[in-house]
């Protein structure tokens, strides 16, 4: 059976706790809330660490769904379950719905949270297209103080985001714009696996039923989650149509850089992005009116 070097282990009681000890351990040390993407790479000697921090006793303080006139607050400790199950997270953004419906299984979605997800950085990973998709900014703080950085900037590639020793991510903020509405389409081998491709998509329209703004995120078609600015140049001011939504699936699929790998061809991961860019737009759309 494989199994972790060895470690030691912390159970953090407090974010001010919790950031003392990544401090004060440094590099050799990771939190852990559901492990359940950190765990299976220790076992297989992917990754190791001489410390894990348990911050799952600091649900109650970062474990929160907060919806506001202009935003939506979601605490890093936010369980999958959590964000499935709340209807009025669901009414601002459905593109959540849509996506923790097809995260894995129940007892993933019962442990894991919203912070470990974006942490993983894995390039196939639903939340981080969400997060991408809804221009999502990634609150961070460390004992220098909290600092915000966006969805762009916070994966810095595989593996890798802008949080930095000594430091933890508290919140993800998502900002709310008028008449608009969201939607998330993934393609995977079997039920609760990794996407072989997977699109979010959000549409904010005009008075007068033109695009004022959209926005596609794309995930496991490249080392990064990929937002594709050309596609909200080239949808802003015209009103919604199949002629739109090809445009943009054509876009989508010059824009990404998949690699062929066991789920799929880079060819087929291709046409995929460009598919599911177009079902999630014309999704989105039709969402605004419902």
């Amino acid at each position: 059976m494989q199994v972790p070097g060895p470690f030691e282990y912390e159970r953090a009681t407090t974010v001010d706790h919790a950031i003392g000890l990544l401090e004060r351990l440094g590099s050799t040390a990771r939190l852990v809330a559901g492990g359940h993407s950190l765990l299976p790479m220790m076992k297989l000697r992917l990754a190791n660490f001489d410390y894990l921090i348990d911050i799952n006793d600091l649900h109650a303080e970062l474990g929160h769904i907060v919806i506001e006139n202009d935003q939506v607050r979601i605490g890093a400790m936010t369980r999958h379950r959590e964000l499935l199950e709340s209807d009025e997270l669901a009414r601002v953004f459905p593109i959540f719905r849509d996506a923790e419906r097809v995260i894995a299984d129940p007892v993933v979605r019962n442990r894991g949270t919203l912070g470990g997800s974006l942490c993983q950085a894995d390039p196939s990973e639903d939340l981080s297209a969400v997060c991408t998709t809804l221009n999502a900014s990634c609150v961070i703080r460390g004992s220098a103080g909290t600092r915000t950085v966006s969805m762009e900037d916070f994966h810095r590639g595989p593996y890798e985001t802008a949080v930095g020793d000594g430091e933890m991510l508290l919140e993800v903020r998502f900002p709310i714009k008028p008449n608009g509405s969201s939607a998330y389409e993934k393609v995977e081998r079997r039920a609760g696996d990794w996407a072989v491709t997977s699109a979010g998509a959000a549409v904010w329209l005009n008075d007068d039923g033109t695009v004022a703004d959209a926005r596609v995120g794309l995930a496991a078609v490249g080392p990064n989650t990929t937002g594709i600015p050309a596609i909200s140049a080239a949808m802003a001011g015209l009103p919604p149509s199949e002629e739109l939504y090809d445009r943009a699936a054509a876009i989508a699929r010059d824009a990404c850089e998949p690699a062929t790998d066991q789920r799929g061809s880079a060819d087929y991961k291709r046409h995929l992005a460009g598919e599911l860019t177009r079902r999630t737009l014309r999704r989105a759309v039709q969402r605004i009116g419902g």
